[in-house]
């Protein structure tokens, strides 16, 4: 997959509230998982999309349980190198967030395509707690060898996401 122009006026128009979409996460060029998204918004460059938990039951990452009922705002960027997805439980109470070190979304009709690039970040609803994930996984992937460039910007992004979740939290970023 291929990263979009970051110029604002090559962007493709936005989806319209409602509108149902397919999230397809990418992760060594085959498809991890594909699910059912409704778009909240998307303003050309940033695109919501709330979805309830897609992988079958419980995910217990020691810190935080993903569940059947938990619910997931994500927000895309078509023009940044992350996606951050606001957890849930299906009674409202916020979790926390889960950020996923990406390549800038692409939406192709209704199919918003996004290639995972290992790295991920975790922030408590309180803030407390800020965790940075997979980085050995990142290591072991060979983006570095492969293609330098993106894995520069891999690493950049999840720096920024930290200092932004350490300092003003990422409510100025999603808001």
């Amino acid at each position: 997959m291929s990263a979009p122009s970051s110029d604002p006026g090559s962007l493709l128009p936005a989806a319209p509230a409602g509108r149902p979409l397919t999230v397809a996460l990418v992760k060594a060029d085959r498809t991890k998982i594909r699910y059912p998204a409704e778009t909240v918004r998307d303003d050309g460059s940033r695109i919501t999309v709330r979805a309830p938990w897609a992988a079958p039951g419980v995910r217990d990452f020691g810190f935080v349980r993903f569940e059947p009922g938990d619910v997931f705002t994500e927000h895309y960027w078509r023009d940044r190198w992350f996606a951050v997805k606001e957890v849930r439980t299906g009674g409202g109470a916020l979790k926390g967030w889960y950020c996923d070190v990406t390549r800038p979304a692409v939406l192709e009709g209704s199919e918003l395509l996004v290639e995972d690039l290992d790295l991920d970040l975790w922030v408590s609803a309180d803030g407390s707690s800020v965790l940075r994930l997979d980085e050995d996984e990142f290591a072991e992937s060979g983006l570095a060898d492969r293609d330098p460039e993106a894995a520069g910007a891999a690493v950049r992004a999840l720096d920024e996401l930290e200092r932004l979740a350490r300092s003003e939290g990422l409510a100025g970023l999603l808001g």
